[in-house]
């Protein structure tokens, strides 16, 4: 169990911007772990506060264009690649040799091409929710016509945005995220899903069989957008993986003691292989 409070609003500079991270638990044994497409580290909270009273240490980190991070209307800085780059920026800074990244949606894509593109830095994967090729066509329907809406309706979601801004901060981390969500700019929203939508979104077959790193695949049904058979597959191309059902999508938020449990179980055994084992 750890009493150590969170530490929070931390920064590091990346290729000339500045990213912003916090921290839960001590210790040189690390969880890293990602947000969503959009969504900000606050939606996260919950579970690294969980993880870190198991004994964890887990950073959540805000990505570039998301929540308290700086956010370039360049298209061509928002891309899965750049994201991973910048996971493995922020172990260079808190100076830690290798974590277990892990993440929900894009989270977890960018987890898994961290993996694919370095490694060593890679202990073991926590992949809630991949993205993947059955994951395309609902993709393209839901982010293509936000994407035109940013692009070409910028005056009305410029007024839902100052709307948005204008929403007290709640008690509930997740629902603190999506409001954030909704206040961004719209130049930075265009700006963030054409960066991703013309980039990589994941390694690809022949890489994500190459990868060797122990991951934890956590998927649930009746989710267009990140489809069941997506994890299904991606828990049988990776040498090393294994595939837990949660019941929906909001359960590691609303009800995490499960899957926290399982998360935290499985860390272990990434740094304790022995005592796992016994």
């Amino acid at each position: 169990m750890t009493d150590q409070p969170a530490v929070l609003d931390q920064t590091f500079t990346h290729e000339g911007r500045t990213l912003v991270y916090d921290e839960f638990g001590s210790g040189d044994e690390v969880v890293l772990y990602l947000h969503g497409l959009l969504l900000d580290s606050e939606i996260n909270r919950g579970i690294a506060q969980a993880l870190a009273d198991q004994g964890q240490r887990v950073i959540l980190l805000d990505l570039l264009g998301h929540g308290r991070s700086d956010k370039p209307q360049h298209a061509s800085e928002y891309r899965m690649d750049s994201y991973a780059e910048q996971a493995i920026a922020l172990l260079d800074h808190v100076e830690v040799p290798a974590a277990v990244l892990g993440g929900v949606s894009l989270g977890a894509n960018v987890s898994l091409i961290a993996a694919a593109t370095h490694p060593t830095r890679v202990r073991g994967l926590i992949l809630e929710m991949p993205v993947l090729e059955w994951a395309v066509p609902a993709a393209a329907i839901t982010f293509a016509p936000l994407l035109l809406a940013a692009h070409y309706g910028r005056r009305v979601m410029r007024v839902v945005s100052n709307l948005a801004g204008r929403i007290p901060a709640t008690g509930f981390g997740p629902l603190n995220s999506v409001i954030r969500s909704a206040a961004l700019p719209p130049e930075v929203v265009a700006s963030v899903l054409h960066g991703i939508l013309v980039g990589p979104v994941a390694p690809t077959i022949d890489e994500r069989k190459a990868i060797e790193a122990p991951a934890l695949i956590l998927a649930h049904r009746n989710d267009l957008i990140h489809p069941f058979d997506d994890a299904v597959n991606l828990s049988e191309q990776l040498p090393h993986a294994a595939l837990i059902r949660s019941h929906s999508q909001l359960e590691l938020r609303l009800m995490p003691h499960r899957l926290t449990k399982e998360i935290a179980a499985f860390v272990d055994g990434i740094w304790h292989p022995a005592a796992a084992a016994a």
